[in-house]
């Protein structure tokens, strides 16, 4: 996304209009505002109240972090505040975020945020780190160049093509969708690194597996996504955890033998 200390608010709110592929008629139908009213603060005609600012950012689905850049743009104070996991204000979620973490043991679960970097993670999941390169384990360590670097994951997942193009396919659309020049400069980091090409689906498969080497076993992981979707806090809205279950019972005897 352009610096948002060289570009007007109207010239930000017409970027994200454009970034969900919507005219000034569809969002200002979708907003209850007059096309005219919205033409006004997309060319600086008219200042956007903070209540204004709200609406249209809810219905073009603009994150918390983003949130705050438009009201920085309008004039604005921010509205959200971005406070660590352990500000006492906090202190709730956190408990919440490693208890479900906690009880998903023996299988690894890893809470992420926006840009992948591991906050925080389960015991479950060391046995993802034997033999990675100490340079991918140091903190914080980023789960996108852990799992595909060549010194990392990638040489023990089986399925690499497929694996490998599910998460460029994640990380590159969640970079599409919130206009992120650091989500941006990771996607095309990991993209570069050497990899299989795209494997052929499976079609027995539900899901996307994980197929990972460990030891002379292959356990095969699926993984479940979970996020507050609640938040008032920038720090908070961007976290997510990564719950990884097994495939199949071969994989979840093998975890639990190793618990």
């Amino acid at each position: 996304m352009t610096a948002i200390n060289s570009i007007s608010f109207g010239e930000l709110l017409r970027e994200w209009r454009t970034r969900r592929q919507l005219s000034q008629l569809q969002l200002a139908t979708r907003a209850s505002v007059s096309t005219r009213h919205l033409s006004y603060l997309e060319t600086g005609r008219s200042q956007p109240s903070r209540t204004m600012i709200e609406r249209l950012a809810g219905y073009l689905d603009v994150p918390l972090r983003e949130r705050n850049q438009l009201m920085h743009a309008a004039g604005l104070a921010p509205t959200y505040p971005e406070r660590g996991l352990d500000a006492p204000e906090s202190l709730a979620v956190s408990r919440a975020l490693q208890s479900i973490m906690d009880a998903h043991l023996p299988f690894p679960a890893l809470l992420l945020d926006r840009w992948w970097d591991v906050v925080d993670r389960n015991a479950a999941t060391d046995f993802l780190l034997h033999g990675c390169a100490a340079h991918l384990v140091e903190p914080p360590i980023n789960a996108l160049r852990l799992t595909l670097h060549p010194d990392g994951l990638a040489p023990r997942i089986t399925n690499l093509g497929q694996w490998r193009s599910h998460l460029l396919t994640q990380v590159q659309s969640r970079s599409e969708r919130d206009g992120d020049a650091r989500l941006h400069e990771l996607a095309a980091e990991v993209a570069a690194y050497p990899g299989d090409d795209v494997g052929r689906p499976v079609l027995t498969d539900v899901v996307v597996p994980l197929e990972l080497r460990v030891g002379g076993a292959e356990l095969r992981f699926f993984s479940i996504s979970a996020a507050v979707e609640s938040a008032m806090d920038v720090t908070v809205d961007e976290l997510r955890i990564e719950a990884f279950y097994p495939a199949d019972e071969t994989t979840r005897n093998a975890i639990l033998g190793m618990s």
